[in-house]
C-alpha cells in the first residue's frame, strides 16, 4: 500500500513507515478522513465558509418579509431574530432555555450582509495562514474551541443573544500572536506585529460599532492563545495522530450540535 503520509510503498502490516516514519500507516489508511489530514491535503477552511453562508441563507429564508424590509446599512438582509433563533443563535437566555448546543452552533450562524461578509473575508485571509503554521487539524481545533470559549465567556457575562464567527476569528489573531512571538526571528516578528496591528483594530472597531459581544471577541482571542500554546505549531512539533483525532472528534461535536438544532427545529 501507498503510506498515507509520503505515498512510497509499504507493507499495510508495517507498524511504522520506513520512508517518512509515520506510525501505524495502515489505520490512517482505513480512515478517508484521518488519511487527507495526514497528508494535509484537508482544509477545513472553505468547508466553514460556505456551511455560514448556507445557514445564512436559510435564516433569510425562513422569514422573508423581516429580511428584505429595508431598515439602514447595518439591517440590511438581515434575518429575523425568530429565525436565527430556530437554528441556533447563542446566548445567556438560550443556555437557561437548555439550548446549550448554540454554544457551538452560534459561531456559524450571522446577523446581517455586513456580518458575514466581514467574518468570512477575515477568516479567508486569516484561516490559510493557521492551517500552514499550525496545520489543518489544529486550525480547526483552534477555531472551535477559541468560538466556544467566546460564547461561553459572553453568556456567563449575561449577554442574552449572540450570533458570529467574530470569536473564532479572534481566536485565529491570538493563535498567529502567539505563535510570532514564541517563533521570534524575523519572519515571527514580522508576524507579531502585523497580527498585533489588526487584532487591536478589530477590538477598536467592537467599541465603535453597535451591537458588537466585546466579550465573545475577548473569550475567542484568548482561547486562541491558550489553544496554541497547548496545541504548539508546525515549526515547534509537526501534527501527530492525537491532533488528528482530537479534530474528528471536534467535528463530530459540531454535527452533533447541528442535529440537537435540526430536532428541535422540527420537533418545538
Amino acid at each position: 500500500m501507498p503510506c498515507p503520509r509520503c505515498k512510497k510503498l509499504i507493507s499495510a502490516n508495517t507498524p511504522q513507515c520506513i520512508h517518512c516514519g509515520l506510525k501505524r500507516p495502515g489505520f490512517y489508511a482505513r480512515s478517508p478522513l484521518l488519511s487527507e489530514l495526514i497528508q494535509e491535503s484537508l482544509s477545513f477552511v472553505n468547508g466553514i465558509i460556505v456551511l455560514c453562508f448556507l445557514l445564512y441563507v436559510l435564516a433569510l429564508s425562513l422569514d422573508l418579509p423581516k429580511a428584505l424590509a429595508f431598515g439602514g446599512v447595518f439591517t440590511t438582509l438581515s434575518p429575523s431574530g425568530e429565525a436565527l433563533y430556530k437554528i441556533g443563535m447563542g446566548g445567556a437566555r438560550a443556555l437557561q432555555a437548555g439550548r446549550w448546543w448554540t454554544l457551538i452552533t452560534t459561531t456559524y450562524l450571522h446577523g446581517s450582509i455586513l456580518h458575514i461578509l466581514f467574518n468570512m473575508l477575515w477568516l479567508r485571509r486569516l484561516g490559510p495562514w493557521v492551517e500552514e503554521l499550525f496545520g489543518a487539524s489544529r486550525f480547526f481545533l483552534i477555531y472551535t474551541f477559541s468560538g466556544l470559549a467566546g460564547a461561553i465567556l459572553s453568556a456567563l457575562i449575561g449577554t442574552s443573544y449572540f450570533v458570529g464567527a467574530s470569536g473564532a476569528i479572534f481566536g485565529l489573531f491570538g493563535a498567529l500572536i502567539y505563535y510570532g512571538r514564541h517563533r521570534g526571528g524575523t519572519f515571527g516578528s514580522a508576524i507579531f506585529r502585523q497580527i498585533l496591528i489588526w487584532a487591536g483594530f478589530g477590538f477598536f472597531l467592537g467599541f465603535l460599532m453597535p451591537g458588537v459581544d466585546n466579550w465573545g471577541h475577548l473569550g475567542g482571542f484568548l482561547g486562541g492563545i491558550l489553544m496554541a500554546a497547548l496545541l504548539g505549531y508546525q515549526e515547534k512539533k509537526r501534527q501527530a495522530l492525537g491532533h488528528h483525532i482530537l479534530a474528528v472528534v471536534a467535528l463530530a461535536v459540531v454535527l452533533v450540535c447541528f442535529l440537537m438544532m435540526l430536532v428541535f427545529f422540527f420537533v418545538r
